[in-house]
């Protein structure tokens, strides 16, 4: 009857090392995208195969947890089918983090705030976006300590 938890935490540590993978590949060697990356990623605490259901009537995808709001965009984008994109959303990790860094880029593009494009990430609602960068930020200052911020990025309760 204990077998179960070992097997789940076997691959679960395999699925966290496939991210983790997929996280560095993403950042392309910018260290500060590669902590943004992980700060999203143990915010949103996802899986790969993730489906959760929003209150909404959206559905968080995979282990960055990307909205299905943003699959018909994706797929416009790709000139591919929604359904292909949502299952790669949820079972590809690097498909999965290759669109978390794209949804972060472009608000970061957009908005010319790191913070803000964080808060961006998760809600177009301004005390939603406060709220989530600033756990964020803690979850990477958990992970990467005071170096998890430099002059390029400062913390969020500084400004």
């Amino acid at each position: 009857m204990f077998l179960a938890t070992p097997v789940h935490a076997a691959v679960r540590k395999s699925d966290e090392a496939r991210i983790a993978s997929c996280i560095h590949g993403a950042a392309a060697g910018r260290p500060w995208l590669e902590k943004t990356l992980w700060g999203l990623r143990d915010q949103e605490a996802g899986w790969i195969g993730a489906e959760v259901e929003n209150t909404n009537g959206t559905h968080d995808l995979g282990p960055l947890q990307i909205n299905s709001w943003w699959v018909p965009r994706i797929a416009e984008l790709m000139g591919r089918s929604g359904p292909e994109v949502r299952n790669w959303l949820r079972f590809d990790a690097c498909f999965n983090v290759d669109a978390a860094r794209w949804i972060f880029l472009a608000a970061l593009r957009d908005t010319g705030d790191f913070w803000r494009a964080v808060g961006v990430y998760h809600s177009p609602t301004a005390w939603r976006q406060r709220r989530y960068s600033l756990s964020v930020a803690k979850r990477m200052k958990r992970r990467f300590g005071d170096n998890a911020f430099g002059p390029a990025v400062p913390a969020p309760w500084s400004q």
